[in-house]
Parts: C-alpha cells; sequence; structure tokens
C-alpha cells in the first residue's frame, strides 16, 4: 500500500522531470479540481463506498470509482483508507479459502511453484538490467524489479531496509507500482477476452504476472470464478517467496533486516482445511465466498482512492518507464508460454 505522509517534492534525478516544472504542474492541478464542503465530500465519498457493496458493482468499477473520486475531490480520509484496505484486503483472502479445498490449494501451490522461482528470479535479473540501462538509482530500480517480480507494495516494504532506500525513493518505487496495478485490473481481462483465454489459464497468468494481490485478485474475479481460484492460490504461492529473497538479499548486502510471514496467507490456507474438514456447512462457506469477493469490491474501491494527485506527481518518467517495460516483457512472456503450452495450467 502507498504510505501517507511521504514528502510530496522528489528530487529530479528520481523523477525525471525538473524543479522549475513542478511547481506550476502542481498549481495548475490544484486549480482545477472542483470544490466539495468538508461534509459534502465525506457524504459522496461513503456513499460511493456503500455502492461498491452492491451486487451490481464489478472490481474495475468500483476501482475507477475511487481513482476518479480522488483525482477529481481528494480522498476525505486518505490515512484511514490506506489502512482499511490493507486490512480488508486481508480479510477478504482469508475469506477465499471457504470457497476452496486444501486439495485444491496443494495442487495449484505446488504445480506453480517451479514456475514462480524462475519467474522471480528472471523478472529480478531483467528489472536490475533496465534499471541500469535507464539510469534508474540503484535502491528505485532494484524496489521496483522487486515489487514487480512478487508481492508489490509488500514486497517493496520488506526489501527497502536491506537496500537502504530512502523515504522518497520508496515512494517513487510505490507509487510506480501502484499506478501500474490499477492498469492491470482494468487491462487483463480485456486482454483475456480478446484472446479467448480459458479461465485457467488466465488465472495462472494473473497469479504470475500482475504485481499486488488486490488486482490480481479483482482482476481474477471479473473473470470468473475458476480464474479466481487459480489466481488467488498461485499470487499466495508467490507471496511466501518474500521471505526467502529478502534473507538472500540481505546476506548479499550484509543487512540485519529480518522477513516477516504473511499471516493471511496461513489464514488462507486455514479457511480451506476448514472447508475440507467440514463439507457439510457448504451453504455456509459459499456464503462466506460471495461476502469476501463483495468485500473485495470496497477494498478495490479504498485502493483506487489512494491515487491522488499527489501520487501521480511522485512517478517520474524514467521510473514509470522502468516499471512499463519490465511489466510489459514479463506480462507479455508469461502469456505465450502459458498460451503455448510451455507453462500448463495447474
Amino acid at each position: 500500500m502507498i504510505a501517507a505522509g511521504m514528502p510530496g517534492t522528489l528530487s529530479p534525478a528520481l523523477t525525471g522531470t525538473s524543479a522549475d516544472e513542478r511547481p506550476a504542474a502542481m498549481e495548475s492541478t490544484s486549480l482545477a479540481r472542483p470544490r466539495l464542503s468538508g461534509a459534502a465530500k465525506a457524504a459522496l465519498f461513503l456513499l460511493l463506498a456503500a455502492a461498491s457493496l452492491l451486487p451490481w458493482a464489478g472490481p474495475a468499477s468500483a476501482l475507477v470509482a475511487g481513482i476518479a473520486f480522488s483525482l477529481a475531490f481528494g480522498n476525505p480520509w486518505i490515512r484511514r483508507t490506506s489502512l482499511w484496505s490493507k486490512y480488508l484486503l486481508q480479510g477478504s483472502v482469508v475469506l477465499l479459502g471457504f470457497g476452496l479445498s486444501l486439495g485444491t490449494v496443494w495442487t495449484v501451490g505446488a504445480r506453480s511453484a517451479l514456475y514462480t522461482v524462475v519467474g522471480i528470479s528472471l523478472t529480478l535479473a531483467l528489472g536490475m538490467a533496465l534499471g541500469r540501462l535507464l539510469g534508474i538509482p540503484g535502491p528505485v530500480g532494484a524496489l521496483v524489479s522487486f515489487g514487480t517480480a512478487i508481492c508489490g507494495g509488500s514486497a517493496i516494504a520488506a526489501m527497502a531496509p536491506v537496500v537502504k532506500a530512502k523515504t522518497e525513493e520508496i515512494a517513487v518505487a510505490l507509487a510506480t507500482v501502484f499506478t501500474l496495478n490499477a492498469v492491470a485490473l482494468l487491462l487483463f481481462p480485456a486482454v483475456g477476452r480478446l484472446l479467448h483465454v480459458g479461465q485457467a489459464p488466465f488465472g495462472l497468468w494473473a497469479g504470475l504476472a500482475i504485481h499486488d494481490t488486490s488486482s490480481v485478485v479483482g482482476a481474477a474475479s471479473a473473470f470468473g470464478p475458476d480464474a479466481l481460484a487459480i489466481a488467488t492460490t498461485v499470487k499466495l504461492t508467490r507471496a511466501l517467496w518474500i521471505m526467502p529473497f529478502v534473507l538472500g538479499a540481505a546476506l548479499l548486502v550484509k543487512s540485519e533486516q529480518k522477513a516477516t510471514f504473511p499471516l493471511f496467507v496461513a489464514g488462507f490456507v486455514a479457511a480451506a482445511a476448514i472447508r475440507t474438514a467440514l463439507p457439510g456447512f457448504e451453504p455456509a462457506w459459499h456464503g462466506l465466498m460471495l461476502a469476501a469477493r463483495r468485500l473485495l469490491v470496497l477494498t478495490l474501491f479504498l485502493i483506487g482512492s489512494g491515487l491522488t494527485r499527489d501520487v501521480l506527481r511522485r512517478v517520474g518518467l524514467r521510473p514509470l518507464a522502468h516499471g512499463i517495460l519490465l511489466w510489459a516483457i514479463v506480462g507479455s512472456a508469461t502469456l505465450a508460454a502459458i498460451l503455448s503450452g510451455l507453462i500448463a495450467p495447474p
């Protein structure tokens, strides 16, 4: 997630824009924003948040609504929504576990483990090479590469102390990956339908090629239930590799940084185990899974509302070009490998 309270003014070397250009751009954008009273802004925000829980509200429309509201009026509770979206996402992922059997989780996770390790390693190598080619400062290039390879903002937050990244460097990496996550949720389902990709191949592609868990689950949910089951499990398998790679990087640079185990992954597996052990409660498990999908839509609205004008100003041309190039290569190569049969869906 994007951390609140980070400095809004970044050095030209990080963003690829001059210091003289930025104040004028900031002034022009602030003048263009429609004005609402504080109470009206809060009421409209809550109304849109509640609407995202309705059955006909989809992941993409909720994300777009959140982004549009934030850019037009500004998020009235930017710090709180950042925290709420984090916990709602983790809770939604745990509840999605009630829609899967433990055998399915094990089968999908085990079969995708090799693809995951190879994909992470190749993405990191390619990302670092592109970063050097584009002249991206070391920590920013490393964080964008690590966020693309494993788990977006969570991976960036875990790796930042290892590479001794400054606050503004973390902000640039987070803003770059966050912006691409928003694009992914809208782009992946459209590409999948255009190419007539099946649900199982799409779930594998989303789980391997989209940065953050929120966009993986959102894109797969918009595509279909089978895609959602596979994408969620593959993505959580990727997330487990944060710890080994952070520890490995810490050894290389002689850092004392330690990674923590993502507890919501354990919760997801525990939910699948409960469903498997108590099959007689199938209606209840189905209800919990439906609740998870509604909460996920609300989460995506809150995440979209975090894409503020300040976040967009943090994303400079070179870091954005780095993130787009790396993601385009990884996403295209992964999809080509799946469609050609080189990578088989679980």
